[in-house]
């Protein structure tokens, strides 16, 4: 069953790629900077430094959002991590950018209910401005878009007052400004959604006693960086597609705007522990600069079919999880 749970968390961390396809890569191609084979592998090398260079509050902050026996927690590794593969999966295929990280907290949460009661969840909250367990941890990821979106909207602002009266040579550096910030949000990427499947993989080390202390090896760390930026670059097209030109079709100063908003509001809520979703700050970074310039250039109708996507992600992923340890059990599975 370890290997198994091993095997699970290395394909939630391709499946975070495949939903973070976008993160990076929206904001160039809506700018037009760079064809898609370009920016993909722009991303991929980004991606994997970025989970290369990561540090260990986004992995002490998963370590602690399930309670069970240590004799239960691949059980329920598998049960948590095949709910939010599956459903990112189905979501996907449907050019859909839920957040895979929101899957995997409600999934654990359900698997761990169902495996030892409510107590094995470790629901949290907030130390100060840390957040951790289920709930402040879900409380992170529904707060960051709206932060990302708030700031990607003042920033366009600004730099629609800055950039007014400037003379179009003055313009040209815009481009590789925009290089500059998806490049950062890669990074903020890799390391925070990096370190989710890092804090599972270690926290399972520890448990099964081929680790004395959680600290995540040298080996786990590069072999999830490369698995999430080859999802990234496998399987992102049609998320990238709805991100980059389906929310609301932008030049330079749009994309400036929201990848600098979102690259802070990752690199922030990395610094406090918080493993936020990339993907739907992101996407909400998009929406913000579009409120922020026209309007009724937003497609709405795609942004409400995202909304209620990540809105069902919850409640549908904690009973996958739930479902899948129960069924276990009557297969004979120890959980």
């Amino acid at each position: 069953m370890t290997a198994l749970a091993l095997v699970v968390i290395i394909g939630f961390a391709f499946m975070l790629g495949v939903s973070d396809a976008p993160n990076a890569s929206a904001s160039l191609l809506a700018a037009r900077a760079a064809p898609y084979p370009a920016v993909m592998a722009f991303s991929f090398v980004m991606h994997v430094v970025g989970g290369l260079v990561a540090g260990q509050a986004v992995a002490v902050t998963m370590y602690g959002l399930v309670h069970v026996p240590a004799g239960h927690l691949a059980a329920v590794y598998v049960a948590g991590g095949m709910a939010s593969i599956g459903f990112t999966l189905v979501s996907t295929r449907h050019g859909i950018p839920v957040s895979a990280s929101i899957a995997l907290v409600a999934g654990l949460a359900g698997a761990a209910a169902v495996a030892g009661g409510w107590r094995a969840v470790g629901w949290g909250g907030l130390h100060g401005f840390r957040p951790y367990g289920v709930i402040g941890t879900l409380a992170a990821i529904v707060i960051s878009p709206i932060v990302g979106a708030v700031t990607a909207a003042g920033l366009r602002r600004l730099l629609a007052r800055v950039l007014r009266r400037a003379a179009r040579a003055a313009r040209r550096p815009l481009g590789g400004a925009t290089w500059l910030t998806a490049g950062l949000v890669a990074l903020a990427d890799g390391s925070n959604d990096g370190q989710k499947a890092m804090g599972l993989a270690t926290a399972l080390l520890v448990a099964t006693g081929h680790l004395d202390r959680f600290a995540v090896p040298l080996w786990v760390m590069a072999t999830v960086a490369v698995v999430l930026a080859a999802g990234t670059a496998a399987g992102g097209r049609r998320i990238v597609r709805t991100v980059s030109s389906r929310f609301y079709r932008g030049d330079p100063t749009d994309g400036l705007a929201a990848q600098s908003a979102s690259a802070a509001t990752v690199l922030v809520a990395a610094w406090m522990g918080a493993p936020v979703s990339t993907s739907t700050v992101v996407a909400s970074g998009m929406i913000g600069v579009g409120t922020a310039g026209k309007r009724r250039h937003v497609h709405w109708p795609t942004v409400r079919t995202v909304v209620y996507a990540w809105a069902v992600t919850v409640p549908a992923s904690a009973l996958i999880g739930a479902m899948l340890v129960a069924f276990g059990r009557l297969l004979g599975v120890p959980v």
